[in-house]
């Protein structure tokens, strides 16, 4: 568990099951991951995640308010599995995600800071990236408050979008130890 001012960042319950879902359903939320998740799509990411830490002892994490003890989003670090035909396969990403209600609240940047101070030492690693759609620039501000430097010869065309996606362009940045 990690503690922030405001935040709470933990292992999942099954108590987050539905708010997660219901998060992962919303239409906003989803544009930026390509679209929305059914209810079976998001329970299976879910178990997803749950099995990911049981495995590796890290992942995503339930980001939850102190003042009220809500599900305000998830936050994270993941090694991109080298098996993939991803770009950044092989590389270890710090990613977060929030409901469309904690959005414009700093929560993002709370959280992605904490887990990067987390994932440092706790990985060992030297460094540690993200990427977002080039459109996505409220995800860029995070990673620029957040101290990641853009790595633009890493930029790339998300393979698992058309070609004429708006979201399929990708822009990278990355923060080292």
């Amino acid at each position: 568990m990690i503690e922030t001012e405001r935040l709470t960042l933990r292992p999942w319950t099954e108590a987050d099951r539905a708010p997660f879902v219901a998060m992962m359903g919303d239409p906003d939320v989803g544009y930026w991951l390509g679209g929305a998740l059914n209810p079976q799509a998001a329970g299976a990411a879910f178990e997803r995640m749950r099995q990911f830490w049981a495995e590796h002892g890290y992942g995503q994490l339930a980001i939850e308010s102190k003042a009220d003890g809500a599900l305000v989003g998830r936050v994270g670090l993941r090694r991109q599995p080298g098996a993939w035909s991803h770009p950044m396969s092989g590389a270890v990403e710090v990613g977060w995600l929030l409901a469309r209600q904690a959005w414009g609240h700093g929560y993002a940047t709370e959280a992605a800071a904490a887990a990067l101070a987390w994932g440092f030492p706790t990985l060992d690693v030297q460094v540690i990236h993200s990427w977002t759609a080039r459109s996505n620039t409220r995800s860029e501000a995070v990673m620029r408050r957040i101290g990641m430097t853009r790595a633009p010869h890493l930029d790339f065309e998300h393979p698992d979008l058309a070609e004429d996606h708006p979201l399929r362009p990708h822009v990278v940045y990355l923060t080292e130890r």
